[in-house]
């Protein structure tokens, strides 16, 4: 993934794997936390206490390609670059939920027609 900050190309292209994740939102968490620039040990220690197995190699190659960067500029940046292509994957969605949305009305259907016929009009107990 390449960003644009203020017209400077930042490098920052992780190779993105279930792994890299989430040391990228361990790294991002500490962030919220209040720790501006958060060191190796400090990810590290967050993936831990989640329950995960830090990479300590995987963690250094994020900090060091974070190191110096404004993150809020980073995100921004990315943002913006999704943004572009939000058109044609929020079509698929809305149409995906569309039809979803008139599967469930017709098995809803389906179901009380089922138990008006079951019914039959009369009771066996009263």
């Amino acid at each position: 993934m390449c960003f644009m900050v203020s017209g400077v190309t930042s490098t920052f292209r992780p190779e993105v794997t279930p792994d890299t994740m989430k040391h990228i939102a361990a790294y991002l968490l500490a962030v919220l936390g209040g720790n501006a620039s958060p060191s190796a040990a400090d990810v590290s220690k967050i993936v831990t206490a989640a329950g995960g197995e830090a990479d300590s190699d995987a963690v250094e190659k994020i900090i060091a390609q974070l190191s110096g960067k404004d993150l809020t500029e980073l995100l921004d940046s990315g943002i913006a670059q999704l943004g572009s292509l939000a058109p044609a994957g929020g079509a698929a969605a809305a149409g995906g939920a569309a039809a979803g949305g008139e599967a469930a009305a017709v098995v809803e259907e389906e179901e009380e027609e089922e138990e008006e016929s079951e019914d039959m009009g009369f009771d066996l107990f009263g």
